[in-house]
């Protein structure tokens, strides 16, 4: 079975085969259909849907940072959680979700679903990609296709070194040319995570001329100098018509594992409700710092998996609580007509 990887020497992506690495910076098999292009003058977008995806929901921050590949994963396996409301489906079968990790330069996925020692994907007789699958959720990453290093086995210290029209083309090429139909049983998705790199870069802009996105939710902290990035994300979400489902304030308040009493450690949540509110936008959840989070996440157990730990139980329910209320609000809003 081929193995999907990116072409392995830097160095010549800028020389003398670059327009052809440009055109195919995944390095996947050539095929016949012509591939959504990128408008390049002002007229309207043509979208396209992502093969075998029913929604897409884009998870997004204005800063680095705030959580967000943390709660783009956990929003994944919450709504996993939920049922479906599919016709063609038992009444008892749960949301098929996938998650895409677009942060070319810093994909985090890997890490958060437990793969970083997982082998490359696999090709379809067709030449698209294989997601790999963990925890029962199936997942793209650009961290599952860097070149390993020969001395360690590893790709965790190889860099993504592109120019924007390699980024944007490596982006297309994620968007449309992974199999989401192996990973989930054979039937496709009923949503697609995907998690966006911080800030409003070329990324952004181009899931949003090329994809129909159902919509997007924005991570940020109480801090006023991420709030500001927020209202950045906003407008360029708004730019290309992408609709926001809604904000998550994340490390909210610190509840302390001793007596119980809630901190806010960086600052009142006043100014992030109030931004939300002269927005217009629904708070999805307000979610606590909780230790436990982050060091299930570097091992690669999302926490809407985990079983409750008795030292910082009160905060690990109240994450929880708030990612199961997000995912309902997430759905309910994509879902519907």
């Amino acid at each position: 079975m081929p193995k999907a990887h990116i072409l392995n020497s830097f160095p010549r992506f800028f020389t003398t085969s670059c327009v052809l690495k440009h055109e195919n910076p995944l390095g996947l098999p050539r095929k016949s259909g012509t591939p959504p292009q990128i408008p390049r003058r002002a007229g309207p977008v043509q979208r396209r849907p992502i093969p075998n995806v029913k929604k897409v929901i884009a998870v997004a921050s204005g800063k680095g940072g705030v959580g967000k590949s943390t709660i783009a994963v956990n929003l994944a396996f919450a709504l996993g959680l939920l049922r479906s409301n599919s016709a063609s489906q038992s009444p008892t079968a749960r949301l098929r979700v996938g998650i895409l990790d677009l942060d070319i330069f810093g994909p985090s996925i890997p890490t958060l679903m437990g793969l970083r020692q997982s082998l490359e994907p696999e090709l379809t007789a067709s030449g698209a990609i294989r997601p790999l699958t963990n925890h029962g959720v199936p997942c793209m990453s650009m961290g599952f296709l860097l070149p390993r290093s020969p001395d360690s086995n590893s790709n965790e210290d190889t860099p993504v070194v592109w120019r924007g029209l390699m980024v944007q083309k490596a982006v297309q090429q994620l968007l449309f040319d992974v199999d989401w139909t192996g990973g989930a049983g054979g039937s496709g998705l009923d949503i697609l995570v995907i998690d966006m790199p911080p800030g409003t870069g070329d990324v952004p802009l181009t899931l949003g001329q090329l994809v129909q996105v159902d919509g997007a939710v924005i991570v940020s902290t109480p801090q006023d100098v991420a709030l500001s990035d927020v209202r950045k994300g906003i407008a360029m979400f708004k730019k290309v018509s992408v609709p926001i489902t809604g904000l998550v304030l994340n490390q909210s308040n610190f509840i302390c594992p001793t007596c119980a009493t809630s901190h806010s450690l960086f600052g009142p949540p006043d100014a992030f409700r109030a931004t939300a509110k002269s927005l217009e936008l629904n708070v999805l959840a307000e979610l606590p710092l909780v230790p436990g989070v982050s060091i299930s996440s570097d091992e690669g157990r999302p926490v809407m998996l985990c079983q409750q730990d008795s030292t910082t139980e009160k905060g690990k329910i109240q994450w929880r609580a708030g990612m199961t209320h997000a995912a309902q609000v997430v759905w309910d809003k994509v879902s519907s007509p």
